[in-house]
């Protein structure tokens, strides 16, 4: 379990943050990335059509002022709505997927519980295989995306639904989870470079009031950033950690150009946490979640009223088995800054309660089993299997 202090939510793009970047990871680096990011604006425009475009960038500028900041460009909302098709979860192909039944009657918490450090738990989940798919983005549309990287279920395909990942194994620590995690793959030559082992996905508390979190629905699905934002755009979501990194350097907001031998490639990245309340996904992917926004007067994150429900701040903490001369290293979906991710929750009701309220709620470090090691008197959650115990 990590030690290293955690980093505070992000806060909304608008407010200033400084940042020291190397030079490997500086705007002056040389892009080798043109083809994968022209094949993915190809992929865009043949989805969507003049009129699907300009439909997605009405939707990103109409979108609540906390999630503008993150689906707001034309670039990112064009890609991210995709092509709606009915089936699955969505039998009318209108691309929303209404939560039954909804959260109603929930005010956004700006209440101050017990400060505690952490209050967070760790999914550990390892890969289980690449494709060209994405079933949140092109769902039943097989060979329509970028290649993708695949974590915890091991049945994800264009064609996934949440039976099917229900009805699926995992290859996350906790058998409980059957979520599906998935990011551009990453290629070296040409040829992926997979992480290798149990990658660390931690849960946390994106609110002050962490006691207000609540697990997350299921069906509940999302994408985290986009593969046609900008330098710039990655930088300042809000979402954004430490970019990439290697050794001693970071805030990278590319791929750097070296990495010391003794080192591997990193990024952090933080999902939006929180949620509308009304749908498990909308025809962006986006707009049904929302990052906490700065109560005036305050350091405090709150939700904002259009997004009041508080879930989980999923955080992907990535490591790639590069090190060395990187200039040959790039994202399916292009340039390093073009790094996004996609959740699709599948997990075992009962268990992910239970991690929700033991860790998040209860202020704690937790790992994989729920159990923090510097509070040995609070126990753990699951048992030697990662499993309830019966």
């Amino acid at each position: 379990m990590e030690k290293r202090a955690a980093p505070h939510p992000r806060r909304p793009r608008f407010l200033s943050r400084t940042r020291t970047a190397t030079p490997d990871g500086g705007p002056g680096r040389r892009s080798r990335r043109a083809g994968p990011l022209l094949l993915s604006a190809l992929l865009v425009a043949a989805s969507l059509g003049a009129a699907g475009a300009a439909a997605a960038v009405t939707q990103g500028a109409g979108a609540p002022t906390a999630v503008t900041a993150q689906a707001g460009h034309a670039g990112h909302a064009g890609h991210v709505q995709g092509q709606a098709r009915a089936g699955g979860d969505d039998p009318d192909g209108d691309g929303y997927i209404p939560a039954v039944p909804p959260v109603t009657g929930v005010e956004p918490s700006d209440a101050e519980p017990p400060h505690r450090y952490f209050h967070e738990f760790q999914a550990n989940c390892s890969v289980t295989h690449t494709a060209p798919d994405d079933p949140i983005v092109f769902p039943g549309q097989p060979g329509k995306s970028h290649d993708h990287t695949f974590m915890g279920n091991d049945t994800t395909d264009a064609h996934s639904t949440t039976a099917s990942l229900q009805a699926g194994n995992t290859a996350c620590k906790a058998p409980g989870d059957r979520s599906a995690y998935w990011m551009p793959t990453l290629l070296q030559a040409g040829e992926p470079k997979l992480p290798v082992g149990p990658q660390t996905i931690y849960y946390k508390a994106g609110v002050t009031d962490y006691t207000s979190v609540r697990p997350f629905p299921t069906g509940l699905r999302y994408v985290v950033g986009s593969p046609m934002q900008s330098q710039e755009e990655f930088r300042d979501h809000p979402g954004y950690v430490e970019g990439w990194e290697c050794g001693e350097s970071y805030f990278n907001d590319n791929i750097p150009d070296h990495c010391p031998s003794y080192s591997q490639l990193d990024i952090r990245f933080q999902a939006p946490s929180c949620w509308d309340g009304k749908h498990l996904d909308t025809p962006d992917h986006q707009a049904h979640m929302a990052y906490p926004v700065v109560k005036a007067g305050t350091n405090n994150n709150v939700c904002p009223t259009s997004h009041p429900v508080a879930l989980p701040m999923i955080e992907f903490k990535m490591a790639f088995p590069v090190n060395g001369d990187l200039t040959d290293v790039e994202l399916a979906s292009g340039e390093g800054y073009s790094f996004h991710y996609d959740f699709f929750n599948a997990w075992d009701e009962p268990t992910l309660k239970a991690l929700v309220d033991h860790c998040v709620v209860g202020g704690l470090q937790c790992d994989a089993r729920g159990y923090d090691e510097t509070k040995p008197d609070q126990g753990a959650v699951l048992d030697e299997n990662y499993e309830l115990p019966a």
